[in-house]
């Protein structure tokens, strides 16, 4: 379903996750869902992942996941506030969970501006035990190209943060 190198990031996070000990929530934007694809295309997924938020809209960040609307209004959806907002409040609401990736970014064509261009992506991840991580890259080419390779940074920040 995914290109060879997401097949292997996430098979490869799958094992962390046997090692440590850890249960996955995901609160995904302009990804829509496609980090708990990722994850749960391998059997025995079900041993780590606890599942995921998919909140495309501000008013979904707000209501499930209690990102501060002063968050949005002050910082936007997507900036570093609200990332680190989302992963705590997927950790909140999954409460066997004890690790969380969350990403918001810009996938285009559209939406984009000086400030924050298409192609803009916040990813956080957050173990209950640690401070929130929130990173932002800039990635080109199509939608779906933005959002694999947001898929793939994701992977590679969870396995930079746990190491």
């Amino acid at each position: 379903m995914f290109n060879q190198k997401i097949d292997m990031l996430s098979s490869a996070f799958l094992q962390q996750c046997e090692k440590k000990q850890l249960q996955i929530v995901t609160a995904e934007s302009c990804t829509g869902g496609l980090i708990s694809a990722a994850l749960t295309q391998h059997a025995g997924a079900s041993n780590y992942v606890q599942g995921g938020f998919v909140t495309y809209s501000n008013a979904m960040k707000q209501e499930i996941l209690n990102v501060p609307a002063s968050f949005i209004r002050e910082f936007g959806a997507v900036s570093e506030q609200v990332v680190i907002a989302m992963a705590e409040g997927a950790l909140k609401r999954c409460p066997q969970a004890n690790l969380s990736v969350s990403v918001s970014g810009i996938a285009g064509p559209g939406g984009g501006s000086i400030d924050k261009p298409v192609g803009l992506v916040w990813i956080g991840v957050q173990l209950r035990s640690r401070r929130a991580l929130a990173r932002s890259y800039h990635f080109y080419g199509t939608r779906n190209d933005i959002q694999l390779n947001t898929v793939e940074t994701a992977f590679n920040l969870l396995n930079f943060y746990l190491n």
